[in-house]
């Protein structure tokens, strides 16, 4: 997905009093708080057939209450299964990408589907619900080492618009990546390892913007516009951004907002 860059949105001026004054709740704009939130990142691909599992355990945990505010789930698909008959419909190669430059960071010289990735790390205790609750909140307590503001909204035009702004005060190089998502998808498979199945996807990763460098200094809002995709469902959509050590991988800290009209 191609982002454009522009510089002068009347919407975009206000944004300081929009941060100001409007509620997280309100779906238009949201600010991280001072402990660290997770990032969980799920690769999987509609061609494996181990991945089931794991997309609805991510599809549960994406629908608890006390989840929120506490981990932002994505779903990435990779490409590397399409060549056993079934394309991914939700599949881009710069997922697959992302996971072995992860892989790389983690040390590790393969990938694997599905694969979990909690902020940054590979994470294969997720099965165990005690540790897993226990790894979180240990990632909760944290004070969060970068602060993120974002505000969204769908324009006139049908674009989606996205105001994002952070701060980082560490080293490694953070960046800021961000990633427009879109919740109850379902695919009827009929081909590979899954034929014959229906299976149901949430936090779908649609768009992956980034990296932006972050720095201490600074936290000019980086202006960006989503030409909305006729297959996008706009009510289910939805916005997540998160600072990651460039040097590590690790993840500082992670922010995600629902959609409006605005």
């Amino acid at each position: 997905m191609k982002h454009t860059w522009y510089s002068r949105i009347p919407w975009l001026l206000a944004l300081p009093a929009l941060f100001a004054t409007a509620p997280a709740a309100a779906g238009c704009s949201a600010s991280s708080s001072v402990q660290s939130v997770a990032l969980l990142e799920l690769y999987t691909s509609q061609g494996c057939s181990s991945c089931p599992p794991a997309d609805r355990w991510l599809r549960e945990l994406s629908a608890r209450s006390d989840a929120a505010g506490r981990v932002v789930p994505l779903t990435l698909h990779v490409d590397y299964w399409d060549y056993i008959g079934w394309k991914d419909r939700y599949a881009q190669p710069k997922f697959a990408l992302r996971q072995r430059e992860m892989a790389g960071l983690n040390q590790h010289a393969s990938v694997y589907t599905p694969q979990f990735l909690l902020n940054g790390r590979d994470y294969r205790r997720w099965g165990n619900a005690a540790r897993f609750e226990a790894d979180l909140a240990a990632i909760n307590r944290t004070p969060a080492r970068a602060s993120i503001q974002l505000a969204v909204r769908r324009s006139p035009a049908h674009d989606i618009e996205v105001s994002v702004a952070a701060q980082a005060s560490t080293a490694g190089k953070p960046l800021l990546y961000v990633a427009l998502y879109e919740n109850n998808l379902s695919t009827a498979v009929k081909a590979g390892e899954n034929s014959g199945t229906s299976l149901r996807h949430d936090r779908v990763v649609r768009a992956w913007l980034g990296p932006y460098p972050v720095d201490d200094k600074t936290a000019t809002p980086w202006p960006l516009k989503i030409p909305l995709q006729p297959a996008w469902k706009v009510q289910d959509l939805g916005i997540a951004a998160f600072v990651q050590s460039h040097s590590s991988g690790e993840v500082l800290q992670a922010l995600t907002l629902g959609m409006c009209d605005g």
